[in-house]
């Protein structure tokens, strides 16, 4: 199981500072991939990077990374106590809009059947220039799986 922590009544699950996380840039938060707030379970933007390294994966390669964040939410989610079949909404940020099939098929593999809302976004960057596609999630932890 990943490092959790509770604060304001909340579990953290793997926090990490940004310090370490984007060692290049000047910054110095305390945040967490994954929040539980009752049963609602909220996962931070995921994008192709290893969740225990910080390594990015599938560099040049958007499929790829798509396929890691999801990959990620799928794990995140498990340690948080849900499922993928109890996400209800995704978040997608593309930084090329002809990314948009690719991204939405790869995605659509991890969500055949759940039918979550969603909403896409062209934006100009991510944090870090290799990065393609982030994606948000939110779950909920059904009452009888809490």
């Amino acid at each position: 199981m990943s490092q959790r922590i509770t604060t304001g009544g909340h579990v953290r699950i793997r926090p990490f500072n940004t310090r370490v996380t984007y060692p290049e840039q000047n910054l110095d938060n305390d945040l967490c991939q994954a929040v539980v707030a009752g049963n609602t379970v909220y996962v931070r933007g995921q994008i192709g990077q290893d969740l225990d390294t910080s390594e990015s994966v599938g560099i040049g390669d958007v499929e790829a990374q798509t396929e890691r964040a999801m990959a990620n939410i799928d794990l995140l989610l498990t340690e948080a106590g849900s499922r993928m079949e109890h996400l209800v909404k995704l978040t997608v940020y593309i930084v090329d809009p002809r990314y948009r099939e690719t991204v939405y098929r790869t995605i659509g593999r991890w969500t055949k059947d759940v039918h979550p809302i969603s909403t896409g976004l062209v934006v100009s960057a991510l944090a870090r220039p290799e990065w393609l596609v982030e994606v948000d999630a939110v779950a909920v932890i059904p009452e009888g799986e809490r």
